[in-house]
């Protein structure tokens, strides 16, 4: 998706910790995580809706 390499990932790990400080890494990273779940749980129910929306018309 962004191809990035291994270098470009320690790159913006270590800017990451300059700007959040080590302490606040992990709390980041689950909210994150949580918002990413919340996201998926959000797509995954439009599209069910809007299945639903179609198999109602048979």
């Amino acid at each position: 998706m962004f191809n990035l390499g291994w270098t470009e990932v320690v790159i913006v790990g270590v800017v990451a910790i300059l700007i959040f400080g080590p302490k606040k890494i992990p709390e980041l990273g689950g909210t994150f995580g949580k918002t990413l779940r919340s996201f998926k749980e959000g797509i995954t129910k439009s599209g069910d809706e809007t299945e639903d929306d179609h198999t109602s018309d048979d």
